[in-house]
């Protein structure tokens, strides 16, 4: 009998998000440091700026330091769980919950991560389509030459493609016209794919800089798709990730052969447990956002665990 987390990532964040969260003492630590990182004491309400909520330097640290504070609060009523896995940055949060660091690390982290990406990102715009109803990997081979790459499959006719923004705009109505469904995502760079591999050797550093703890938990990491282990094979996933296609179809099956009962994704959406939902159906899965506050959480796990 085991949980599984999910942390999920940018493009998730709203002002209403999980608004128990400051009612609870443990969760104000987390949340007064990300609001320190961020300059901005007032961070819900400036959520309202697409253009501050949306940029890299804020949702980064902001998803890690949200899902924290979200896990601070229910870690106490809750078993440790079995596996974490998170969707791109956050894969820095459930780092955290598995051991390998503390809160105030991730979030330093998810700062200097969102930094060596918007340096990395070239002076031509990029950006992010999802594409849905085609095999992700006719997509893949259809767009190539124009410097388009898969950023990120979520199922075998879904995916993130990302490059040069005019070329996403001229690939989108003719994949439509394929039959694809396309839409736009806020992200303004090109992540996960060759464009940021400038990213890699300074994001790298900083890993390597952090002080690490052999995890306690099992990890999904997002650049292998399987759980690993050993500190220098988690550093490098993480290191290369930015730069590297996540098959995150893939991950969620790695996570699903560690058996879990019920699965919890911990953070503002429902994105990635609706996608384990339709992957995984026999194991359910919800997200905080189906919740009130972290009572209803706590029942739920208890009776997905017979408790």
């Amino acid at each position: 009998m085991s949980l599984a987390l999910l942390f999920p990532g940018q493009g998730t964040q709203h002002a209403g998000m999980l608004p128990w969260l400051e009612d609870h003492a443990a969760a104000r630590p987390v949340l007064a440091r990300m609001a320190e990182l961020l300059a901005a004491p007032d961070w819900r309400e400036r959520l309202a700026d697409a253009s501050w909520a949306q940029s890299n330097p804020v949702a980064q640290p902001l998803l890690t330091g949200v899902s924290l504070a979200a896990w601070a609060v229910l870690a106490p009523g809750l078993p440790a769980p079995a596996a974490v896995l998170g969707y791109s940055v956050g894969e820095l949060p459930a780092g955290a919950v598995a051991g390998l660091y503390d809160a105030d690390a991730a979030l330093a982290l998810a700062q200097a991560r969102a930094a060596c990406m918007d340096a990395a990102a070239p002076a031509e715009p990029t950006g992010l389509l999802s594409v849905g109803g085609l095999p992700w990997q006719t997509v893949a081979e259809r767009v190539a030459a124009d410097g388009l790459h898969p950023s990120i499959v979520r199922e075998a006719d879904q995916l993130l493609l990302g490059g040069p923004v005019t070329a996403l705009q001229a690939w989108a109505p003719r994949l439509e016209a394929q039959g694809a469904r396309c839409t736009p995502i806020g992200a303004r760079i090109a992540s996960h794919t060759p464009w940021l591999a400038a990213a890699v050797p300074p994001w790298r550093a900083h890993l390597q800089a952090q002080c690490w703890h052999p995890p306690q938990t099992a990890l999904v990491a997002n650049a292998t798709a399987r759980v690993e282990w050993q500190l220098p094979a988690l550093q490098e996933a993480m290191a290369v990730q930015p730069a590297q296609l996540l098959r995150f179809d893939l991950c969620l099956g790695a996570l699903a052969e560690r058996g879990p009962r019920c699965v919890l994704e911990v953070g503002p959406c429902t994105t990635l447990s609706r996608l384990w939902n339709r992957l995984h159906p026999d194991v359910p899965a919800r997200s905080l956002e189906d919740f009130q506050g972290p009572e209803g959480v706590w029942r739920w796990v208890e009776r997905c665990l017979g408790g």
